[in-house]
């Protein structure tokens, strides 16, 4: 079994999330993709953070077509700060016989080092590094360029520990769900930006209504 984990905010899920999710299960031909709900994330201010109930029925909405997609909340049952290293052991744990990979944007690979314990997610597991417009990275932490060695049969970086780190390069949808929530307080349409499903759900619940969004 091959899971890919997918973490984010989702402050909402949106069609950019899901399509990304959808591009590295085919191309790394991954068994389930797990979208990890953070419940208290390190590098984020939580003011402009929707409750974690409300992300949570979200991506339930956004996965529930899929049959190989679902949501982790690992991060949300503990309790405390959510660190990758953290919910990728607490996976392993789980399922001791499954191959992980640990997705991430390039944006967030970029300050990897600023991580916890950031060097034990390439001995744990695959990382798999999506492209972001705008955001140029293609190489192994610097901290860690002697751990890797670059395999150009397989395309990928070779950690010592047999893992691989992977660049791969996906759909360019330029959606943020920053733009999401500032529309939303500006009283305008996010149709086609987030599932219809989503799309309902804010409304519903008025969601993002007359906030100042922050990235």
């Amino acid at each position: 079994m091959r899971v890919g984990l997918f973490g984010g905010t989702f402050n909402p899920v949106h069609v950019a999330h899901l399509r990304a999710a959808e591009e590295v299960r085919e191309l790394r031909a991954l068994d389930r993709v797990e979208f990890v709900l953070s419940a208290i994330p390190p590098h984020k201010s939580e003011a402009t953070i929707a409750a974690v109930d409300h992300r949570r029925h979200m991506l339930d909405l956004a996965v529930a077509d899929h049959a190989a997609f679902t949501v982790n909340t690992s991060e949300v049952d503990r309790p405390g700060r959510s660190y990758s290293i953290d919910t990728i052991g607490a996976a392993q744990a789980q399922a001791p016989d499954a191959r992980f990979t640990f997705v991430l944007g390039a944006d967030a690979f970029a300050e990897i080092e600023s991580w916890k314990r950031f060097d034990e997610i390439f001995t744990r597991c695959d990382v798999c590094v999506l492209s972001r417009p705008g955001v140029s990275v293609d190489r192994p932490p610097i901290a860690m360029e002697n751990a890797f060695c670059y395999d150009s049969d397989r395309r990928v970086y070779a950690h010592a520990s047999g893992n691989a780190l992977v660049f791969l390069p996906i759909t360019p949808l330029v959606i943020s769900a920053s733009d999401i929530r500032q529309r939303c307080a500006a009283g305008r349409s996010i149709r086609y930006l987030v599932p219809r499903e989503v799309e309902n759900y804010i409304h519903a619940h008025g969601l993002y209504a007359g906030r100042i969004a922050a990235s």
